[in-house]
């Protein structure tokens, strides 16, 4: 009951947005202030996009500085692990 109480406030609002902005759009001072809205509006969605553009960078760059630190971790264990196995050959073979 109230969620339906909820969505019929919510739907009349949306209608009485529109109906106002159609209004509005009728006088010539409202266009100005819509077409003001709209620019200003748009602004904040290039700002948002660069904004995201810019974080997408950083974590690109993050991510490529985790994976170059992964390969050097992975090159050195793997020269580790072969200098401990070439010690352990040597050692079996002067054991003998």
């Amino acid at each position: 009951m109230v969620i339906v109480r909820s969505l019929v406030w919510f739907a009349l609002g949306i209608v009485g947005g529109f109906v106002a902005a159609h209004f509005v759009n009728k006088d010539p001072r409202g266009q100005e202030l819509l077409a003001q809205l709209d620019s200003r509006i748009g602004e904040f969605t290039d700002h948002m996009s660069d904004a995201y553009h810019q974080q997408e960078t950083r974590l690109a760059e993050i991510i490529d500085d985790a994976k170059g630190v992964a390969a050097s971790a992975v090159d050195r264990a793997t020269d580790v692990v072969g200098d401990a196995a070439a010690t352990a050959k040597n050692a079996v073979s002067s054991s003998d």
